[in-house]
This record gives structure tokens, sequence and C-alpha cells, in this order.
């Protein structure tokens, strides 16, 4: 390793600052737009909604025919949702009224329909309403020309819901990151076939597909490599088409660790090999072209860990991603944690809502290795590196853990 690691947020900085200009943009359909980014602004055509209509389900009256209520008003008509009524409201009338129809001409207000009684031809009004009253006017969600979402949005449920009210029928979004991942060791071997002596089931790559493709990458899985020169060689070559290419594995100084040794002769320029984080600390970061060149730590947890903090938010950024990294958010120490000296440290944790804010309680088995265990926890508690321990109850920044 290098005598000196570069400091994580440094390191983070670095990446975001090598991230090429954003992807080019394409029309998506909103069925298919969930987690896309939007590539330009959303402009109201219309005012949504586009017509003063009903609240609730009712009555539509003149307020000032209510104000000696109890009263007997004639009815005058229905309007439903879909079908306005073809008549303006008559003077001293009532029309029935559905939540979401159209208010006729001449009605200012709406009685709820409990607070009506029905007679022959007529309806009883039982209290005086107010002008405007359970009415909800034109433009009061949305107005024509605002602007309803801004470019590097990431679309989720409710702001498909915002696009389709303003009747959006495609998203301008960016072009999903194209992500290479490849797993590197002869000791490998996938889920399902037997086990020699001496070798594991290969997990880091299932592992980074899914946490990148929950980011908006377009993922492919390389076949696993074995410790050789020529196979690395192929596999890291065919990894640099990609717009973004981790490797999991051989990125630390034994001798079969080839990853940084083999993209260096395949012409990657890198920017950073060694952070002061705990775990994680070989990752490494390059470029190739326009490639960006992520190298991951074998060990599971370590390679969480760089997923999290490193390439999700490269693989936002490429998208155009209002805010491609992730938020730290406080919260408080369930349990005392002992400081590393040297480095930050990412432990895992369960959080717990609680009358003074998010309690954080770190879980058991907090070594790289342990996969198992880091499944148990939803956060990342930031430890500074220093001398001693954070107390139980100290504040603390987390990270959570959302797929």
């Amino acid at each position: 390793m290098p005598a000196e690691l570069i400091d994580l947020e440094a390191a983070r900085a670095r990446v975001l600052a090598a991230v090429p200009e954003r992807l080019a943009a394409e029309p998506v359909a909103l069925p298919r737009a969930l987690g896309r980014v939007l590539a330009d602004d959303v402009v109201a055509a219309d005012d949504v909604p586009g017509f003063d209509n009903s609240a609730m389900d009712g009555f539509a009256v003149r307020a000032a025919d209510t104000a000696g209520a109890p009263v007997d008003l004639p009815l005058a008509g229905e309007s439903r949702a879909g079908h306005p009524a073809a008549t303006p409201l008559p003077p001293g009338a009532a029309m029935a009224i559905s939540t979401g129809a159209m208010l006729p001409e001449g009605a200012d207000a709406v009685v709820r329909v409990e607070d009506t009684a029905p007679r022959d031809g007529a309806v009883e009004v039982r209290v005086a309403v107010e002008t405007g009253r359970d009415v909800r006017r034109a433009g009061d969600d949305v107005q024509t020309g605002s602007t309803v979402l801004r470019a590097g949005a990431r679309l989720g449920a409710a702001e498909l819901g915002v696009l389709a009210s303003v009747g959006v029928a495609e998203a301008s979004c960016t072009r999903r990151p194209r992500v290479a991942v490849l797993t590197t060791g002869t000791e490998l071997r996938s889920p399902g076939e037997p086990l020699e002596p001496g070798q594991v089931y290969e997990a880091n790559g299932l592992m980074a597909a899914a946490a990148l493709t929950a980011a908006g990458a377009e993922v492919e899985r390389l076949p696993a490599v074995e410790d050789d020169d020529d196979a690395h060689r192929a596999a890291i070559a065919r990894g640099l088409e990609a717009d973004v290419l981790v490797t999991s594995g051989g990125v630390s100084v034994g001798p079969h660790d080839l990853v940084r040794k083999i993209e260096a002769e395949l012409g990657v320029d890198e920017v950073f090999w060694g952070v002061a984080v705990k775990p994680g600390k070989p990752v490494s970061f390059g470029v190739h072209g326009r490639t960006l060149v992520f190298g991951l730590p074998g060990n599971p947890v370590s390679s969480l860990i760089g997923l999290e903090l490193f390439v999700k938010p490269a693989v936002l950024a490429l998208q155009g991603a209002l805010e491609p990294m992730p938020r730290f958010e406080l919260g408080w120490l369930g349990s005392p944690l002992r400081r590393n000296e040297g480095r930050d440290e990412l432990v895992r944790a369960r959080s717990q809502p609680s009358d003074d804010g998010v309690m954080l309680e770190p879980v058991a088995g907090q070594e790289s290795h342990m996969i198992g265990r880091a499944s148990a926890a939803d956060s990342l508690v930031l430890v500074p590196r220093g001398e001693g321990e954070l107390a139980a109850g100290a504040p603390v920044r987390y990270l959570r853990l959302a797929y």
C-alpha cells in the first residue's frame, strides 16, 4: 500500500472531478422511466387542475344562498367527474356534484353531502358555507409555465405522477451508464456449483450489479477470471469499452493481485490507490479515456462500502443527478465505539427512531469478510479517526443503506 493514504472526502471529490460531462439524453416513455434521471426541465403547458372543481361529494351552491341555514334549495341537475353540468347553476338552487367534478358556472362553494338531507326535488342545506368552501381552484397545484421538475431529478413514483399530471407521455432522460462488473480470483465459483477445498462462492459481482442497477446503470457482469495475466488482460480490455468498469479483488499487494498492473499496461491513468477508510482501504480509481475505472477489494463488506462511497456517486453523476453523493444524516450512538487512530471507519448499524432522533446500534461482527453480518445492517455510521472512543449517546453522521 502507498505510504500516504488519501483522505476519504478528498477521494470522493477526485471521483466526481473525473466524471466527464453528462451522458446524452433520450426519450423514455413514463411506464419505463422509474429510476431514470431527467435531462431537461419540465415546464407545465397547462394549469393543474385545469378547472375549478369540487373537493368533496355534495352540492354546488352559491354561498350567499346558504346564509340562512337550514334552508331548502331546489335541485338543478348534476355535475359528475368527467361529465360537467350542461347549464349554469340558477340563483337560489343547488346542484349535485361529485369529488373532482367541474364546478358549474354560477357556483362558488360546495356543501358536503353529510351536511344535507334529501327533500322531494330539493336538498336541505343544514350549514352555512363561505365562498370557496371545498372548491379546488384551477392551477392551485400547478400553474401554466411553472417548472414542475428540474433537470437532474431522479424519477420516483411521485415524480412520475407529477409528469403524468401535466400530460407528459415521454420524459427526456439521460442515457443509462453502461457498467461492466468483473470479479477476479481463482478461488471463485458460481452459486450452485460444487466447492472444492479452498474455493468460495462468488457474491461480489451480484452485489455490485444489484447496487448499480438500483442507481440507474445498465450492468453487464463479465465472467469471473482466474489469477492469470492473459485472462485479466482480455477481461479488463473488454470492460474498458463500457462507461464504467468495476473490478472486485486483486487490488492489494499480494503476488496474485494483478488488476492494477494489467490496467496500467492497458493505459489506465490511476487517480488514487489507497483511502484512509476502514473497511475498503485498498480501493483504486482511474480513468481510461472517458471510462471510469474502479478497483474494489475482494472482501465483500469492503466492496459494498466502495460501491456506496465511490461507484454509485459516479454512476449518478454520469446521469446528471442533482445530488450524486450520498447524504449523511445525523443520529446518535446506542453503544460506544472505539475510534481508529489512522483511518475513518464506517460501522454497520441498525437504525431505530426515538424521541431524541435516530439511534444507531452497531451490529455484531464488523470484519470486512462478514457479509452475512452486514446484511443485518441498514446504516453505515461514520466514526472519524482519532484516539479513544465515541461514547453511547454521542452524535454521529450515518448513511442509510437503501436498494
